[in-house]
């Protein structure tokens, strides 16, 4: 058993999942009252910072742990949720590198976060280049620009 504890929680106005149009919605993430605002100490120097979260408002007879089409799309092919980034996942765990906009004692507002209100953040990390993999570098399937069209809009 793993047990986890919430670091936060986003704060914004999207209340409902939706796949799409995340690119302007602004989020605050408050730390837990047991946590420090020095907790946040140091992340204005980063751009950006990627934030773990729990899709809590994924049902569970939703989950995935097999193939399916990529948004139920039966013009592509099916793939493994392994195999692509959709929220019914089997621990419901997200992840989303966002924009950071600024950080105000114990909130962090940031830009981007695909995140509905009130979703529990499960940490928080800051984006180093030598983490990131050079774009020309990656590779992928397809069909992802076909469903990714309007994620960022």
């Amino acid at each position: 058993m793993i047990e986890i504890e919430k670091v936060g929680i986003v704060r914004n106005n999207r209340n409902d999942i939706n796949d799409d149009f995340w690119g302007n919605v602004e989020s605050f993430i408050e730390l837990e009252k047991h946590l420090p605002a020095s907790s946040f100490e140091g992340i204005d120097k980063f751009s950006h910072v990627t934030v773990i979260f729990y899709m809590h408002k994924v049902l569970n007879e939703r989950i995935c742990i097999d193939s399916r089409y990529p948004r139920n799309n039966s013009s592509l092919d099916k793939v493994g949720i392994f195999a692509q980034r959709g929220k019914n996942r089997p621990n419901k765990i997200g992840v989303t590198t966002c924009e950071i906009v600024g950080v105000n004692q114990n909130i962090l507002h940031v830009k981007g976060l695909d995140a509905i209100n009130n979703t529990p953040v499960l940490d928080i990390k800051p984006l180093f280049k030598k983490f990131t993999i050079d774009q020309k570098d990656i590779q992928e399937a397809r069909w992802v620009d076909d469903v990714m069209k309007n994620y960022y809009e």
